[in-house]
């Protein structure tokens, strides 16, 4: 599907745009967990701590694009800009079309795309024009079977610069994706558990040498 581009000169400065409201986003997300538990995974957005340690391990110097899978109403997307990437090299992929409009209103200058993440290689097949310098999922990944999400990961690598991350948080005690990989294809690491999300969550970093 075409991707929604939303521009103006003032906000694309800040690369904000419409305010968000964490009491209306929540109120968002748990309509949207009604409406698809499987799809929408949680039922309040991340919180602003686990939003940071996400974006952290995305180096702005890095030069590409940036691809957010699951970006919902933002948090991410707002840390990310926070720590200096440019809005025009955010690509978020989303499935709810709610979402979609929200986050091209919220984030000029972003492109948005309404479409599966799970098939991330049809779904930006023909909007990357270069390798990606990282992937950040807050995706129910648990909601799928492993295969599903080792194939996710693979076709993220497929897109991005070698050794960049592919970023995934969860609230499980395991990793999303086995830390171990015994046919060397990536490696992993994580964050300390962040305590100040509700409900506490990790971070986990996937690369592939």
């Amino acid at each position: 599907m075409p991707p929604l581009r939303r521009s103006s000169t003032k906000a694309r400065a800040a690369g904000l745009g419409e305010r968000r409201d964490p009491l209306e986003d929540e109120a968002r997300f748990l309509r949207s967990w009604f409406e698809r538990p499987l799809v929408t995974g949680a039922v309040t957005p991340s919180g602003k701590m686990l939003a940071r340690t996400m974006a952290a391990y995305v180096d702005p110097r890095r030069d590409g694009p940036v691809i957010e899978l699951g970006p919902g109403t933002g948090p991410v997307t707002e840390a990310l800009l926070r720590r200096g990437l440019a809005p025009e090299r955010l690509v978020l992929v989303e499935f709810n079309p709610d979402f979609c409009r929200l986050l091209a209103r919220r984030f000029p200058g972003v492109t948005v795309i309404r479409g599966d993440a799970y098939d991330i290689r049809r779904t930006l097949g023909d909007v990357l024009n270069e390798p990606a310098a990282a992937t950040i999922s807050s995706l129910p990944l648990f909601t799928k079977p492993l295969e599903q999400r080792l194939e996710l990961l693979n076709a993220a690598h497929d897109l991005m610069q070698p050794g960049a991350p592919f970023v995934q948080f969860t609230y499980a005690v395991v990793p999303p994706i086995p830390a171990r990989c015994e046919a060397g294809s990536y490696t992993a690491d994580r964050s300390n558990r962040v305590w100040l999300n509700l409900p506490p969550a990790r971070v986990w970093v996937y690369r592939r040498p």
